[in-house]
């Protein structure tokens, strides 16, 4: 299987594709899609997702795929990284849900303000913080009591959850509090390969 990623670097969506494509050994091209500069509303690039969204992919025999989580379900089929047992699965399922529904939408959003459109924290929705804090309060419950979001081990739930957990900081978001989420993203970045964050 050999595939394009359609993503932008700046993307912990597209960040968490390319990792798990490393992880597995897999076989892609990267092609860089600057949300920024509006590349991903470009003609071309709508003919790959009409959404408008990365990260996209496109496989050598022309079917494509969006949205980062069902991306990361694909590459990953039959793997480790998806529970076999189907309770663990579905604990799998109901994090990468909640990443995307209560998670990116305040983590992610926060960060695009603040890291990337340079606005102050006098101009970003205030509620972000509030519902961010909330976020991260959860996380550290959870892993306080595990090593993993799915007791079993390290799965896609991990991945999804770590793209912007890992940045949260850019967002304005203190995680020295945080101890267990903090050991949680030393041992993804283990498991992907990754070097710590400065």
């Amino acid at each position: 299987m050999t595939f394009t990623v359609y993503g932008d670097s700046l993307s912990g969506n597209c960040l968490k594709v390319k990792w798990l494509a490393d992880h597995l050994g897999l076989s892609y091209r990267w092609t860089e899609v600057n949300v920024l500069k509006g590349e991903a509303k470009a003609a071309a690039f709508l003919a790959i997702n009409p959404a408008g969204q990365v990260p996209a992919v496109r496989f050598d025999d022309g079917r494509q795929l969006a949205q980062s989580n069902a991306i990361l379900l694909y590459l990953a089929e039959g793997t480790g990284l998806v529970p076999a047992e189907p309770f663990a699965r579905a604990q799998m399922y109901q994090w990468l849900f909640w990443e995307q529904y209560s998670h990116e939408p305040v983590i992610a959003v926060r960060r695009f303000h603040r890291f990337y459109l340079n606005k102050p924290d006098s101009e970003i929705d205030p509620s972000l913080m509030v519902k961010g804090l909330a976020v991260l309060d959860l996380m550290e419950r959870v892993l306080s009591e595990q090593d993993w979001f799915v007791a079993t081990g390290f799965s896609l739930a991990d991945i999804a959850l770590v793209a912007y957990t890992r940045f949260a900081h850019q967002g304005g978001f203190d995680l020295s509090p945080y101890a267990h989420i903090r050991a949680w993203i030393t041992r993804v970045e283990a498991e992907l390969g990754l070097p710590p964050l400065a």
